[in-house]
């Protein structure tokens, strides 16, 4: 990024659910570590070039010691003579507040971009912050480069916008993205926004980069890990359901029309603890018979499972009829464990999976040797008011500024793009070689095809929650999508989510519907409650699944609309 063309600052997103934990774990062992120590690695070939080209570079790395990391950036920029101030921001880490009443390892209150705008007013040329919101990282730079006020809602919610379509890279530019065979996508530049002053922005790359920016490689990262129309932050709660994009030029794309309101008077906390210990085995099952030899496995292990609190089977069936190789022959057994106490889930019991050698199932082996009971963790967000949080900035020369919250007020009235009842549309997809519903009125003749012959998706989480945003790219297949694509529906497509609570949000100008599935990833990503931990793939789930489509979408030219 920093050769690659003109910038005026640099932002770097290190902080995720599971890296609170880790960090958290980091932090038992060292109370000096507790920051992405890659960062610090990244910095050592790359700040006397960031100096020289007078790029600012902000960074949530400072994790749970900002203070440290700052501290150590200074050591780095003495011991390498370039002339650098460094500021950071602190008072996320409630961690000390939050273990007075429980078991926290880590617990941190979500920051907005106030603290990052002083430190950057003060003259810092690299700013360290712990727990902010992502989308901060851009828009506190942009607050202090056009001197916004609190107030200014309208452009603190595009700048949001713009910070949320950077915050995860290369994502903005063909990584993880439905339509991935249509570009170039082996080595993806990263995304960079031009902020302007009303708030508008244009998501573009550098020149000579790979991957591509496109009005659907940008809904599909404004979809992500975001539940509903209204998208609530520290600063400013951005109205999603107002956003606009149009091309600008090649590899150029407009976000504009974005509305803000003020913010929550309260702010996100995440808190991270560990939650047991688990372990697992995966027997490899080959050929023929593999239900009856994964049910010769569950039958021989039953005494051993007796004590584990949690025992999870799950069979994968990847095996192919009359296989050419021996691997696309298989299919995988996985048993997960878990339990509050290590001895119960141990080697003893992994070790006793492997005795079995010998007296089981034809072709018995495993994926890996029996090994020790792992800790796992457990997110969970609560809320704090933000008058009890100590937002402080702490400028180059140490002074330490408190930055007050940004004042609150109650939200205006639900809109229509707020979560709405399905409305009414065809019956729910039949099982293959059943009689199928009859298409919508207008939509002529039908095949049964997969959603994502027209409609791409992403997907991601939110602690215990997930999220799929689908989106089309014509107002005809938007029309069929939000008529037929109702939450009974959904809920059919993907029968894992049948008993849980799903809340269907409509974007219009985006062509865009959001699901949220609460609890379908239990205690979330540490806890690696299922196959996909993180519900990264749950998108791709969703398309592969077949439904009636009309004829003359899917022989529709790709990427017809904006």
């Amino acid at each position: 990024m920093l050769t690659g063309g003109p910038l005026d600052v640099l932002t770097g997103d290190y902080l995720a659910e599971l890296t609170m934990l880790i960090l958290g774990r980091d932090r038992l062992k060292n109370p000096d570590l507790g920051y992405a120590k890659t960062f610090l690695r990244q910095l050592e070939e790359n700040l006397g070039l960031a100096h020289e080209r007078g790029v600012r570079i902000v960074t949530n790395a400072g994790g749970l010691n900002p203070a440290g990391l700052a501290g150590a950036i200074r050591e780095l920029a003495a011991k390498t003579g370039v002339p650098v101030s460094v500021a950071h921001v602190e008072g996320d880490d409630l961690t000390p507040y939050a273990s007075r009443h429980g078991d926290a390892l880590t617990a941190n209150a979500y920051l907005g971009g106030a603290g990052i705008a002083a430190c950057l007013r003060a003259g810092a040329d690299v700013v360290v912050t712990g727990r902010v919101t992502d989308a901060a990282l851009v828009s506190g730079p942009a607050a202090w480069w056009f001197d916004w006020a609190p107030d200014d809602h309208d452009r603190l919610a595009g700048a949001v916008v713009a910070g949320h379509v950077l915050e995860c890279g290369t994502q903005a530019t063909g990584g993880n993205y439905s339509f991935f065979a249509r570009h170039d996508v082996v080595r993806p530049g990263f995304p960079l926004a031009e902020v302007f002053e009303d708030g508008s922005s244009v998501i573009t790359k550098h020149p000579g980069t790979g991957g591509a920016v496109t009005p659907g490689t940008v809904t599909a990262q404004l979809l992500y890990e975001t539940h509903g129309a209204r998208y609530p932050g520290p600063d400013v709660t951005a109205r999603l359901d107002t956003v606009r994009l149009e091309p600008a030029g090649p590899d150029r794309v407009r976000i504009s029309g974005v509305l803000g309101e003020p913010p929550p008077d309260t702010l996100k906390v995440g808190v991270t603890r560990i939650g047991g210990w688990r372990n697992e085995v995966v027997f490899v099952l080959t050929g023929l018979d593999i239900e009856e030899k994964a049910a010769l496995v569950r039958a021989q292990l039953a005494d051993a499972l007796r004590e584990p609190a949690v025992v999870e089977w799950t069979l994968s069936r990847t095996d192919h009829e009359d296989a050419p190789t021996q691997e696309t022959a298989s299919a995988l057994l996985r048993l997960v464990v878990r339990d509050a106490s290590p001895d119960r889930v141990g080697r003893s019991l992994t070790s006793a999976a492997i005795e079995l050698a010998l007296a089981s199932y034809p072709g018995f082996h495993v994926t890996a040797p029996p090994g020790p009971a792992q800790p796992y963790g457990v997110f969970t967000a609560d809320s704090v008011p933000a008058t009890e949080v100590p937002h402080t900035a702490v400028l180059p020369d140490g002074t330490r500024m408190r930055v007050p919250p940004a004042p609150p007020s109650a939200p205006s009235a639900p809109t229509p793009s707020a979560p709405t009842p399905s409305a009414p549309a065809p019956a729910a997809p039949a099982p293959a070689g059943t009689a199928t519903p009859e298409p919508g009125v207008g939509d002529g003749p039908t095949t049964r095809a997969p959603l994502g012959r027209v409609a791409g998706a992403r997907s991601g989480d939110k602690g215990g929650d997930a999220n799929i945003g689908v989106w089309v790219e014509s107002d005809d297949a938007w029309a069929w999508l939000r008529r037929t694509l109702t939450t009974e529906v959904f809920r059919v497509l993907l029968p894992e989510t049948a008993d849980l609570p799903v809340t269907r949000h409509v974007l219009p100008h985006l062509r865009a519907l959001n699901f949220t599935i609460t609890g379908i990833l239990g205690d979330g990503v540490a806890a690696a409650h299922r196959f996909d931990p993180q519900g990264k793939a749950l998108g791709e789930w969703l398309r592969a699944r077949h439904l009636d489509i009309p004829d003359h979408l899917l022989s529709a030219p790709e990427g017809t609309g904006p």
